[in-house]
């Protein structure tokens, strides 16, 4: 079986493709997916629909139609991996793993140490936490082949 793994979060560093890397070498029995992660393509991902004038409009619309691939390809996981950055604050993040935790998907956060604390609840709902997505890896590992 191939476990189908969703890939959420932040998108400014390497992370997804050292997981998938990490996953090809160990030859792990897992496929990816993952929110649309060209940040120009996201926030213009509403403009399918028509040119708004406002930024609310613009990124109300766009947050929808991103939201049809995001809660589709969720829902259709096997397990989430959940990763906050140090640069930004994805919000998208956090209401990514609060509907896996609403439908009892199991997830992994991803983080530094350093922003435990704001993340306590993310984190309290995990199956797991993370602070490498090497360490992402050996969960899989562990999971996908141990009988």
């Amino acid at each position: 079986m191939d476990w189908n793994v969703y890939l959420s979060g932040e998108i400014h560093t390497d992370w997804r493709q050292r997981l998938k890397d990490g996953c090809e070498a160990q030859n792990l029995p897992v496929i990816f997916t993952s929110a649309v992660t060209d940040h120009q393509a996201s926030d213009a991902a509403g403009d399918l629909l028509g040119k708004e004038d406002g930024n609310f409009w613009r990124d109300h619309k766009s947050a929808k139609v991103n939201a049809i691939r995001t809660k589709i390809l969720i829902e259709n996981c096997d397990i989430a991996v959940v990763r906050f950055g140090e640069k930004y604050k994805q919000w998208n993040a956090a209401f990514d793993a609060g509907y896996c935790a609403a439908m009892g998907t199991p997830y992994i956060t991803l983080h530094d140490e350093d922003i435990t604390h704001p993340l306590k609840e993310v984190d309290a709902a995990a199956m797991a936490w993370a602070t490498t997505p090497e360490q992402v890896v050996e969960i899989l590992k562990y999971v996908t082949t141990k009988t």
